[in-house]
């Protein structure tokens, strides 16, 4: 079979001859040949699978010059390009839904005040039916929900409670939505700060943080180690944090299956921790907080014992926060509660 016009190999394709241009002057798709005498671009038929392919990667969004190296590949790891690529772009997608979805809301209400809506919340922390010493901590006010899971050993209750404290002297009165994510920021330092002075020669102390800090309408969650942060949402439960923890990791890296990491023996294992290795990197996200809403914080007392499903029901059973804490401590002590337990669940609702 003889070669293709332009003209003719953009019908075959699917493309326009402007496309094919553009390809050909990156090296993305270079004609087979080009006529000395006229300048025709010439193309190969056995070019059209490569042709619809770039039609199709340009189609998902992919640059022009990732392109040139996923055409290079052979189809295996071409795939694992893409399948990477997209991945990176629904991430990038979310982070700009959820800017939207700020900035949104900024625009309908102006400015927001404290006044706008109110949290209604309810605490609980107890020792656990195994332990004899408790190391989490629970705190909440109209500002801050928070809850901290020292490290067991000297000093794990005082690190959770220093943690804790050093958030709570936070004041973000007339702060900006960006301006609260830096505050956090460096509250989360200040706590890291204030762990690693308990230190003594024979232990460092260290405590796991979740909390979410509010201004007017707008929340900024911070989170090291493995306690949680959860959000229940027109009846959907989500999990906000994802725990910083080794068996974690290896699922991440496909070591290790999903399955197998609720029972494994290094499941507590943290690879984060404020006052634990070098200074902690929280994880912090700005969202905004709807009426409606149902904030659970916990230590892992109680979601490693009481599963997800039994988590959503009670929280969507619409008890009022204080019952809501005492049937969720009620169902980790029924679970044998071999941890110290502690949570906070918040409402939210319009003022």
């Amino acid at each position: 079979m003889g070669l293709l016009t332009i003209g003719a190999f953009a019908r075959a394709a699917g493309l326009t001859p402007k496309a094919l241009r553009l390809y050909g002057r990156v090296g993305v798709l270079v004609p087979a040949a080009v006529d000395a005498e006229s300048g025709y671009r010439l193309y190969d038929p056995r070019q059209v699978p490569l042709a619809r392919l770039v039609a199709q990667l340009r189609r998902i969004g992919m640059p022009l010059a990732q392109i040139r190296t996923v055409c290079a590949l052979e189809p295996a790891a071409a795939a694992e390009v893409v399948t990477a690529y997209w991945r990176q772009v629904s991430v990038d997608t979310a982070a700009r839904a959820r800017l939207a979805a700020l900035l949104v809301r900024d625009l309908s209400e102006g400015s927001a005040t404290m006044s706008s809506m109110n949290v209604r919340y309810a605490t609980g922390c107890e020792t656990g039916i195994a332990r004899d010493s408790n190391e989490d901590a629970a705190y909440a006010n109209e500002r801050l929900l928070a809850v901290a899971d020292g490290v067991r050993g000297p000093g794990g209750a005082a690190a959770s409670t220093a943690a804790i404290d050093a958030l709570a002297s936070v004041d973000l009165t007339d702060a900006s939505a960006v301006e609260m994510v830096a505050v956090l920021a460096g509250a989360v330092t200040d706590a890291d700060r204030a762990v690693r002075r308990l230190a003594t020669d024979e232990h460092q102390p260290a405590t796991t943080l979740t909390a979410l800090l509010r201004s007017g309408t707008h929340l900024v969650l911070a989170h090291v180690g493995d306690t949680r942060a959860y959000l229940l949402r027109d009846g959907e439960l989500s999990v906000l944090t994802q725990d910083h923890t080794w068996v974690r990791a290896q699922v991440d890296q496909g070591r290790l299956d999903p399955a197998e990491a609720g029972a494994h023996p290094q499941r507590a294992l943290l690879v984060r921790a404020l006052g634990g290795g070098r200074q902690v990197e929280a994880d912090l996200a700005l969202r905004v907080a709807l009426p409606g809403d149902r904030y659970l914080l916990c230590s892992d007392g109680l979601w490693a014992v009481v599963d997800r499903a039994a988590l959503a029901s009670m929280l969507g059973a619409g008890a009022d926060p204080e019952r809501t804490v005492r049937e969720l401590m009620a169902a980790a002590r029924a679970a044998g509660a071999p941890d110290n337990v502690a949570c906070v669940v918040a409402d939210v609702v319009a003022a």
